[in-house]
């Protein structure tokens, strides 16, 4: 005897719906168990993310499947569904194409090794997918609650009014939205172009730091002293900024001392040289010693060094002028610049010797 006699409708409704719910649900663990058993013997990360960004959207799906089957069977489910499919079904397919949307992504950046010590090939990589997945994201947000407002008859006919009635209005909402429009364009020239990519190291603004993360409409500049500088994507497409590592991360840095005249440069570079072969930040790249210039009281000694980045760059000049002001003071203690006067008889005379007399 089938169910519809033996039950009042909306008891019959409510039962087959909850069987269908639960037999969906039970079906839909049992198959990622398996599938998760799989996973863990790959070798592959990749199985991994798939299956755990496909989890949830999966169940929910796979929970209306048997609700649509089942409403064939019972009239009054089928009514109900009628009602909501036309706004729940484009939620989850867009659900469903942004979970594997991100998990390609996400597969994508594991192969993007950043551990080897020219990172650049993998930056560009992670920026591009990064920058391409939040503009995809946007896209199918946009087109889903299109579809959702249209699939309801009253937010239509006021969307055909309004239409009808656009003109002033839409040049209204363009001036006022002409902000975040053009961060959004300047988001998608920033893809394309790549001015920029995480993880590179750059000058804002007077302030030096990484790039932490890229979004459609803002950049955030990590600083070295861990504050957040918040800066408009099309900034990098309107002004001048640094970008330490656009092409690669090496970078060349200088010590400057300020030596007495009468210094002798020879064992100065002599003594350079030695600290920065034994020195592990050292790339062997560069390394000079010039005087690049004559004051009256001193000289500029400049002593150029190269290092595979930035941060090792900063460390090694500390290292080395921390190790060369030692070496002066205990051989060349005279080297240090001093401020000379001249005395009636015409002798030249430095402040210290004024003040010891």
């Amino acid at each position: 005897m089938p169910l519809t006699i033996l039950l009042p409708d909306p008891l019959t409704a409510l039962i087959a719906a909850a069987l269908a719910v639960g037999i969906a649900l039970v079906l839909h663990a049992v198959v990622f168990r398996i599938m998760k058993r799989f996973a863990e013997r790959s070798d592959s990360e990749s199985d991994g993310v798939l299956l755990k960004r496909l989890s949830s959207p999966t169940r929910v799906s796979l929970v209306a499947l048997a609700l649509v089957l089942v409403a064939r069977e019972v009239p009054m489910l089928e009514a109900v569904w009628a009602k909501v499919a036309s706004f729940v079904m484009p939620i989850l397919v867009g659900w469903m194409v942004l979970a594997i949307l991100r998990a390609l992504v996400e597969t994508m950046k594991l192969r993007a090794n950043t551990t080897v010590e020219d990172t650049l090939k993998a930056r560009r990589k992670r920026t591009k997918l990064t920058m391409l997945n939040r503009l995809a994201t946007f896209i199918v947000v946009f087109v889903v609650v299109g579809l959702v407002l249209l699939s309801i008859p009253g937010v239509r006919d006021i969307g055909v009014t309004l239409v009808a009635s656009a003109g002033l209005a839409g040049l209204a909402v363009g001036a006022a939205a002409q902000p975040a429009l053009k961060s959004l364009i300047a988001g998608i020239q920033m893809a394309l172009t790549e001015p920029i990519n995480i993880d590179d190291v750059v000058i804002v603004e007077g302030e030096w730091g990484w790039i932490e993360d890229i979004h459609t409409t803002y950049v955030v500049v990590k600083i070295w002293d861990e504050r957040r500088l918040i800066v408009p994507t099309s900034y990098f497409l309107e002004k001048p900024f640094q970008n330490w590592t656009k092409s690669t991360a090496q970078l060349l840095g200088a010590v400057k001392l300020y030596l007495d005249p009468s210094t002798r440069i020879g064992p100065i570079r002599q003594e350079y040289e030695r600290l920065i072969k034994a020195n592990r930040l050292w790339d062997g790249r560069v390394q000079v010693t010039q005087v690049t210039d004559t004051q009256r009281d001193a000289i500029e000694v400049r002593l150029l060094m190269s290092a595979k980045d930035s941060p090792t760059l900063f460390d090694l000049r500390c290292e080395i002028r921390e190790a060369i002001l030692d070496w002066l003071a205990e051989n060349q203690p005279e080297a240090f610049a001093r401020t000379r006067l001249a005395s009636p008889d015409g002798i030249g005379i430095t402040m210290e010797d004024q003040k010891a007399a």
